[in-house]
């Protein structure tokens, strides 16, 4: 199609990123990375995992993501749930406007006899990682919120499966 031509299809400026992400609860504690903003002194928490490459299954990118943050390939059992978050649609819409990322979220295990390096800081903002016990998950400043209402028995149970666009 010639230079200044009206194309039906525009090309995209954005894409959706999809990512992995994994639930690890061991004695009623969430395992948790621990961030921070990098111009900000606020302390956030969110799952371990992160985006899938090009090539690689959920699972594939799930655990490499899980190698570099927590230091473990974790044992991937089931689906735990979907979400969107469409950045222009929550609170940190003025930096996240152009992100869209779709999050595949597995229950995981911990291989037998493994402990968790805690000083491990394998991702960019990393600042360590947490066992957060589930009965102080709501005071936790941890990403996404919603999940915490589906905290029941010391576990995480959710239905339905697909959560839509949460922070």
């Amino acid at each position: 199609m010639a230079a200044g031509s009206d194309n039906i299809f525009p090309p995209l400026s954005r894409n959706v990123r999809s990512a992995s992400r994994a639930v690890i609860i061991q004695d009623g504690k969430l395992l948790a990375i621990k961030m921070k903003r990098p111009r900000e002194k606020e302390i956030f928490y969110i799952l371990p995992g992160g985006g899938q490459r090009h090539g690689e299954t959920l699972v594939t990118s799930l655990m490499r993501e899980c190698r570099e943050e927590i230091g473990v390939e974790p044992i991937v059992e089931s689906m735990a749930y979907v979400r969107e978050y469409i950045g222009r649609n929550h609170s940190f819409s003025n930096k996240h406007r152009h992100f869209h990322q779709l999050e595949v979220v597995f229950f995981c295990r911990l291989p037998e006899g493994v402990e968790i390096d805690l000083s491990t800081n394998g991702d960019r903002n990393q600042v360590g990682i947490e066992w957060i016990p589930m009965s102080e998950l709501p005071k936790a400043n941890f990403y996404p919120r919603k999940i915490i209402e589906f905290i029941r028995e010391g576990g995480l149970h959710i239905d339905p499966l697909y959560l839509g666009d949460i922070n």
